[in-house]
């Protein structure tokens, strides 16, 4: 095993017996994930009860060391550093994370170091920032300072994080050695000996600040996800908003067959506190309609319960089971993740997939030129069931995605969120660009954002807002500086998967064109839904 794995393994006992009853989790992390980790799981490991049953307990990912696949690794600059919490929002992987530590207790915890170079290390994790030091310190209240800390064992090294910082410049790309990796655990190890960040420097209106409370930190990393993984994080920003409010006691997952399936079950590796179950491609909405009506009998009838799965699952071969559970008005939460294609199983289009698209199953040619139907709408399918809380989402629009969690949360009765999940493989994009395209998708109208709540009123216009979208009114947002227009045509040009369908001279094909068009009517239709026009 890795000297860099978070948590240390004993030694492996080969000899002691699984319970057939109860899942010995001990064994479990001593036995099977110490096996796994240092390679001999294939040749020492027999057929057991845990195997046989296909248990994995929780938050085993947390074992699991990636600082091997990765040349690079994401390093601080506190003194840009402003606590504006996106790095560790954006990231799919729960690889950085921050902390405040008020200014008494840090110095009381840096004054234990003993080595000069090695307090200076930790102190340059922190910084003043406005939000957590200057602000408490006008009011008379002890300040804070904020640090980022970064596990390098989960890290992948997409540099997403980098992105996401923009334009503050506290985040950069280091290349490792065996030097900055240990560095970089010893500092590890430090932030995760320090007290939880109190609950004062919480503030629940920023909904930023949830990842700085333990109980929402509900998925460990250490899950088999592409590098940047659009649907990470989708996964991650979701059990915050849900673990911050009702706590990791309170929920619990219905996944469908997909790659939220493949990289967050990966035996034995499982990245999720709370209890979840797989389920088979078309049917987990009514795998959770038998949970959710055992849970009432038990009177569980506040604990949250989430069906996870992609468009391929919810829009094709799962829709009628999706569509019966939001009929039949039970207390369910969906969350689809929406990459527009089917991943998972090597790129096929799904009904999902735009037009121009070019996937398996609809290939770019000379006689059809990718996907030649037009997309379909789930939410505005959705919101013509009875009593059913829709919104439309994006993980770069980090509070209108919470605010749409913790609404349908409340929400009593059925709750779809849509989330635009970008798969970089399938996209033709960086691994660095999730946040970058996700944000392009609203702007250009290829994937607009909604919430509809049938509390607001009795007409769609009442319940439908359009708020996130820019330039609601318009058309097309335009770029107040440089006039540039967001079209779809404008998004198709960005990524690799419409690449086919531009000239030498950027100029796009009559495909692309009448795509612009029908994402144009599209937006036109939700506009008039809002009471927009």
């Amino acid at each position: 095993m890795s000297e860099n794995t978070t948590a240390t393994l004993p030694e492996r006992v080969n000899t002691r017996p699984v319970t057939p009853d109860v899942l010995d989790v001990q064994d479990f992390n001593e036995r099977i994930v110490g096996a796994y980790n240092d390679g001999t799981a294939e040749m020492e490991l027999p057929a057991d009860e845990s195997t046989l049953r296909s248990f994995i307990p929780a938050g085993t990912g947390a074992l699991r060391d990636f600082s091997y696949i990765a040349p690079e690794i994401p390093l601080l600059n506190s003194e840009n550093c402003v606590g504006c919490m996106e790095c560790v929002t954006e990231c799919p992987d729960t690889a950085i994370l921050g902390k405040v530590v008020p200014k008494s207790q840090l110095e009381a915890e840096l004054a234990k170091i003993s080595d000069p170079a090695e307090r200076e290390r930790y102190a340059k994790q922190f910084a003043k920032t406005t939000k957590y030091w200057s602000v408490y310190e006008k009011k008379g209240q002890e300040p804070g300072f904020f640090g980022i800390f970064v596990d390098p064992t989960k890290c992948k090294g997409c540099a997403e994080c980098v992105d996401a910082c923009g334009n503050h410049g506290a985040l950069s790309m280091l290349k490792k050695d065996d030097g900055i990796i240990k560095g970089f655990q010893r500092s590890w190890n430090f932030y995760r000996k320090l007290p939880e960040t109190p609950k004062e420097f919480i503030n629940e209106k920023l909904l930023s600040d949830m990842m700085l409370a333990e109980r929402s930190m509900l998925f460990v990393g250490g899950a088999g996800s592409c590098m940047g993984c659009g649907e990470a994080t989708a996964l991650r920003m979701m059990l915050a908003a849900t673990g911050f409010v009702y706590g990791k006691e309170s929920m619990g997952i219905v996944n469908s067959t997909g790659c939220s399936t493949v990289y967050a079950s990966t035996y034995p590796y499982n990245p999720y506190l709370v209890p979840w179950t797989n389920s088979l491609f078309e049917n987990a909405p009514a795998d959770a309609m038998g949970v959710r009506a055992r849970w009432n009998q038990m009177g569980w009838n506040k604990k949250r319960l989430w069906v996870i799965g992609g468009d391929g699952a919810m829009l094709d071969i799962g829709f009628q089971s999706l569509s019966r559970m939001l009929a039949s008005g039970m207390d369910i939460k969906v969350l689809v993740l929406d990459t527009q294609v089917y991943s998972n199983t090597g790129g096929q289009s799904s009904t999902a997939t735009f037009r121009g698209q070019n996937t398996k199953f609809s290939a770019h040619g000379t006689a059809i030129q990718g996907k030649a139907e037009r997309r379909k709408e789930l939410s505005q399918i959705c919101m013509m069931h009875p009593d059913t809380f829709v919104a439309q989402v994006s993980c770069a629009l980090g509070n209108h995605f919470y605010k749409a969690i913790m609404a349908a949360n409340e929400y009593d009765g059925p709750a779809v969120v849509n989330v635009y999940t970008t798969c970089q493989p399938e996209h033709g994009v960086g691994d660095n660009m999730a946040m970058h395209q996700s944000k392009l998708a609203v702007d250009t109208r290829a994937f607009p954002v909604l919430i509809y709540d049938p509390r607001k009123g009795g007409k769609l216009s009442e319940r439908l807002n359009l708020q996130g979208n820019p330039a609601m009114k318009d058309d097309w947002y335009k770029d107040p500086k440089t006039g540039e227009l967001f079209d779809f045509t404008m998004f198709a040009r960005s990524e690799g998967r419409f690449s086919k369908h531009f000239d030498k001279d950027g100029r796009p094909s009559d495909v692309i064109l009448a795509a612009n068009q029908e994402r144009l009517e599209n937006w036109r239709l939700l506009q008039e839904l809002a009471g927009i026009i």
